[in-house]
């Protein structure tokens, strides 16, 4: 059985940990040396227990505190300067302990971007951040995906106004940039079925969007599942510097966190719809 905890998603670090049975996997390694020790004595984990760290690109949102983490097993798309990693390519999968991993192709404006499907013969959970698109041919394969983080970066109209220069604006918006709240809908749209338990929008933008706007996009277009949902699925989405926890999105434990069921009985009355 998966347990799991995104510690923080953004443009200002990113890092994502994973426990199963016997296998624990960390997914990028951004933001503070701090924040990030702060979260693992929160979490009551320590390095040593890690058994790989997964990188999706070498920005430096992403592998900030790579340094960090050199004594594990560390896997990467890319070459990442004085690390010894394992190189992954899209769709050859490998294993770490009890998981098996599919690496993604994504479309980012950094070499080789990749997300994960991670599976543990039991349950399955799909990664994915940082892509302008994502190509159709992988919504079979994350089709059914217990727990899915995905990314909802921006709301279009609210990244026109903002203040970044044109080309960040066209930069975002492209193929090659970031998922807009759309976007991220109709991915959830062809690929939840009744048997995803969670999700968590990531990486969204601190300017050109809001957690509010993210989960109302996702949950609208989720809405026309009716009765095709799992009815205790829950939707959160994150901020930058928040521990989102599996299954724990109430105020005592995750106090800034922006969450709703949308499970089957609760959609006529969801706020966020």
């Amino acid at each position: 059985m998966m347990n799991f905890a995104l510690l923080a998603s953004g443009s200002k670090g990113n890092c994502f940990l994973l426990k199963d049975e016997g296998t624990v996997l960390q997914i990028d390694c951004g933001t503070t040396k701090r924040y990030l020790n702060e979260c693992f004595q929160a979490l009551h984990h320590t390095n040593e227990e890690t058994d790989a760290l997964l990188i999706t690109h070498d920005h430096s949102d992403h592998v900030s505190q790579i340094k960090m983490f050199n004594d594990l097993n560390i896997y990467s798309p890319v070459e990442i300067p004085d690390v010894d990693t394992f190189m992954v390519r899209p769709l050859q999968e490998f294993t770490v302990g009890s998981l098996q991993i599919t690496p993604l192709a994504l479309s980012h404006d950094a070499l080789n971007t990749t997300g994960y499907v991670i599976e543990d013969g039991i349950e399955k959970l799909t990664y994915i951040t940082d892509t302008g698109y994502l190509n159709e041919r992988y919504y079979e394969m994350i089709a059914g995906s217990d727990y899915i983080v995905m990314e909802s970066n921006h709301d279009v109209e609210m990244l026109m106004q903002t203040r970044r220069p044109q080309y960040v604006k066209a930069r975002i918006y492209s193929d090659q940039g970031h998922l807009n709240n759309d976007a991220c809908a109709e991915i959830l749209d062809h690929v939840v079925t009744e048997n995803t338990k969670e999700i968590i929008l990531a990486h969204i933008s601190q300017e050109g969007n809001t957690r509010e706007k993210a989960l109302e996009t996702s949950c609208r277009a989720l809405r026309h599942h009716q009765g095709a949902l799992n009815p205790k699925l829950i939707v959160s989405a994150a901020g930058q510097f928040e521990m989102i926890r599996k299954g724990k999105n109430d105020e005592e434990s995750d106090p800034g966190s922006v969450s709703c069921a949308v499970g089957m009985e609760c959609l006529a009355d969801c706020p966020h719809l």
